[in-house]
């Protein structure tokens, strides 16, 4: 039997933007999820989930605002940096957060290279389409990757009204995959699509030469991704519709804190084998000590 680990580098290489193209020529299902901490990413890393998107969902899941716009760089970069520590093979990319690209193009490719040069990613990914196009360029110009995000764009919440789903109508469709062509053209590697009808999330992954990363999009994208949190049962406001809970962790961290509330007023907890003791000899030298 071979004793060498499963996550070896004989085992498996670092995923790169490459890694992505040839899965999309191959027809293999690419899969993404996202974590904000080194212990999250290590065992993503260990499961060979193909990719980490460091979301600026973080705003949600763990920092509690209601939505993304209040990430800051500051809050990504920090948090990228934990996930660089704890990843070694997946492909890690940084969501550019609100107000980060939209401004200034010289300003979105320096902070852009922020995110892999002070924190250890390997791509970025920003949210629109057409609007995009110049800021897009520029990125990738300067030798950074990018991955875009199309659909229901989070950071667009209030232009939207609200979280709603996205090319519904045959005019909004065309748009959709107009902008995803666009970027295609523009350089970036990937294109999420989010909270679209999965017809026309397909019909867009099969025109494009590039691989598309589906949520809330259906089967017929080359790739899924979700939150975690929501995958884990660990953000307890809303789940979307679209996600599949694999596990239910806050009701299980619940329980465990109640039980732990529970042993430390009746004292039950430390028990024996939790204490750290004094050898008898240097007990009874200290008690002589004090009383001296």
């Amino acid at each position: 039997m071979s004793t060498t680990p499963v996550d070896s580098p004989t085992e498996r290489r670092k995923i790169t933007t490459r890694s992505f193209a040839r899965k999309k020529q191959r027809r293999e299902p690419i899969s993404m999820l996202t974590a904000y901490d080194y212990p999250t990413a290590l065992a993503l890393d260990r499961a060979r989930v193909d990719s980490i998107l460091v979301g600026d969902s973080l705003g949600m899941v763990v920092l509690g605002y209601e939505n993304t716009l209040p990430v800051t760089m500051a809050d990504m970069l920090h948090h990228c940096r934990a996930v660089a520590r704890g990843a070694r093979y997946a492909l890690m990319i940084g969501d550019m957060p609100f107000m980060s690209y939209q401004v200034d193009v010289n300003d979105a490719v320096r902070n852009a290279g922020r995110f892999l040069q002070e924190a250890g990613m390997d791509a970025v990914k920003l949210e629109g389409g057409r609007e995009r196009e110049a800021v897009i360029r520029a990125i990738v110009g300067a030798g950074i990757p990018v991955m875009g995000h199309l659909g229901l764009t989070p950071q667009s919440v209030h232009q939207f009204g609200g979280m709603r789903a996205q090319g519904r109508s045959a005019a909004a469709a065309q748009r959709l995959l107009e902008d995803a062509l666009m970027l295609q053209d523009a350089g970036c590697f990937s294109i999420v699509l989010e909270s679209v009808p999965a017809r026309l999330a397909e019909l867009i992954s099969q025109r494009l030469e590039i691989p598309t990363i589906g949520i809330g999009a259906g089967a017929g994208c080359d790739g899924q991704v979700l939150v975690t949190h929501d995958l884990l049962g660990l953000f307890e406001r809303f789940t979307p519709r679209f996600v599949k809970q694999y596990a239910n962790f806050y009701e299980q961290m619940e329980t465990a804190f109640n039980a732990y509330k529970a042993d430390v007023e009746t004292r039950s907890f430390p028990a024996q084998e939790h204490t750290v003791e004094m050898p008898e000899d240097e007990w009874v030298q200290f008690l002589e000590d004090v009383d001296a």
